[in-house]
């Protein structure tokens, strides 16, 4: 019985031992996740267009002008995390793989939609426009929602709220670029932007 005991707590041990290692080898703390906003400074962004982009309360926000917060880096395959809060006539959308950071609209890059009143709602909230329909489209106006998106090669996956909007669809338009955050109409707001590189 004692051995039976040993051997048991030594291969508990061992399990212990190889999980403590695995989450070290993953390189960074949080598995690879950068924060590019975390409600304190928009040192990870530039600025295009007028916006009228600000901080206040820990969440960066616009209700006025057109235009976008663009990372300063460029991403090619990626997941990103990002909580947002738009109201009811909100025109707003995460920009991926921008190719001309300066002019950016969804025939330069991909943009994976947050437009509830969007007059083609199968290109509304949670559709990548022109690349991945969406239906029935989800409502995201007047609550805090996630958007969780993956980019890998031509394909791509879109998760809102936990709720899978985009499932697998391929295009290879564009290989790489920016990410940008956009202000078109109504009140926009992001508490949290993180990505991983993959």
């Amino acid at each position: 019985m004692k051995r039976r005991h040993a051997i048991a707590l030594g291969l508990l041990v061992v399990g212990f031992d190889g999980l403590w290692h695995a989450d070290q080898a993953s390189g960074q703390p949080g598995g690879g996740w950068v924060t590019l906003f975390d409600g304190s400074n928009l040192d990870h962004w530039d600025r295009v267009g007028d916006a009228n982009w600000r901080i206040a309360g820990r969440v960066v926000q616009a209700d006025k002008g057109n235009g976008f917060l663009v990372s300063k880096s460029s991403y090619a395959d990626f997941e990103i995390r990002a909580e947002f809060w738009v109201d009811a006539d909100a025109n707003s959308g995460i920009f991926i793989r921008c190719s001309d950071p300066q002019k950016i609209t969804s025939a330069t890059a991909y943009e994976v939609n947050i437009f509830d009143k969007r007059p083609d709602p199968s290109y509304g909230t949670g559709a990548i426009v022109n690349v991945a329909r969406v239906s029935p489209m989800p409502k995201a106006g007047g609550k805090w929602n996630v958007f969780e998106i993956t980019a890998k090669g031509p394909k791509f996956t879109v998760t809102l709220n936990g709720q899978r909007t985009v499932d697998g669809a391929e295009d290879s338009k564009h290989s790489s670029g920016p990410i940008a955050l956009q202000h078109a109409a109504g009140v926009v707001k992001f508490r949290k932007v993180q990505i991983r590189p993959l």
